[in-house]
């Protein structure tokens, strides 16, 4: 249950990300570098290390989204989604991402949606696994958002994507502000189906927002609701090169993620 928001911009760009979970969910750590394979990466994490979203020193992002469209779950012993996110953080070209998607254990992984962002190419990369089969979709480098919802996905999808198309006719639309906007807004009406989202057993529980430029990555942290007053915390990362290693070669198991 989350929305991620793509913002192109001339020399980089901005992306901002809601995370929806149950209020029964163990609250989140805040952004700290990491180092994976040969890359520093900042993300938020679960107590249990994984991740959701992250940006790398080569300004490469990646944001997973669980696929509630596909009503299938791994039977058994499986993988966390959170590991996904932080063994791609050693790529910094959708090549090489590929290429580490391809060593991961994704039978034992549940349905997600995975977008990756490379500044270096201008390319937006969404992989799609639904226990199947891994579909690649290669984006155009313009402004995009996408959406998933465990409530009601498809509902989700058209109610927050016609106010994403709303907002882009506002004369503001691309700036940072008009994205903070976008993620703490209730629309119509405040519940399941807007954007900053609630319900009675789940809700918004943080807003990452991501800028990157040429020489540093910039992470600003909101712990909790968007349309909440909470201060943010920032973290930032300078940009350099270096090669990749493979992080699912020492990735643990963890019980099934719902």
């Amino acid at each position: 249950m989350c929305t991620v928001s793509f913002i192109a911009r001339r020399t980089g760009y901005a992306l901002g990300m809601n995370r929806d979970e149950k209020l029964t969910r163990a609250t989140a750590l805040s952004p700290a570098r990491h180092r994976i394979a040969s890359r520093d990466a900042l993300f938020p994490s679960e107590p249990g290390g994984g991740t959701w979203i992250g940006v790398n020193d080569s300004g490469a992002t990646f944001a997973l989204i669980n696929w509630y469209s596909i009503p299938v779950w791994v039977e058994g012993e499986s993988f966390s989604r959170g590991d996904v996110v932080k063994s791609i953080l050693a790529a910094d070209a959708p090549a090489l991402a590929d290429r580490l998607l391809a060593g991961a254990p994704l039978p034992r992984i549940n349905p997600f949606r995975l977008i990756g962002v490379f500044p270096s190419s201008e390319s937006v990369v969404e992989w799609r696994w639904n226990l199947r089969r891994l579909e690649r979709v290669d984006h155009p480098w313009k402004i995009n958002t996408w959406i998933s919802s465990g409530f009601d996905e498809p509902g989700a999808q058209r109610s927050r994507g016609e106010r994403f198309v709303r907002a882009l006719q506002q004369a503001s639309d691309g700036t940072a502000d008009w994205l903070r906007r976008l993620h703490r807004s209730h629309g119509a009406e405040r519940g399941p189906y807007s954007t900053c989202m609630h319900r009675d057993d789940a809700a918004t529980v943080s807003y990452t927002e991501i800028s990157v430029t040429r020489r540093t990555a910039t992470m600003r942290y909101l712990p909790g609701a968007p349309c909440c007053k909470l201060p943010f915390s920032t973290h930032h990362l300078e940009m350099i090169r270096s090669n990749p290693g493979n992080y699912f070669k020492s990735a643990r198991r963890e019980s099934t993620l719902r």
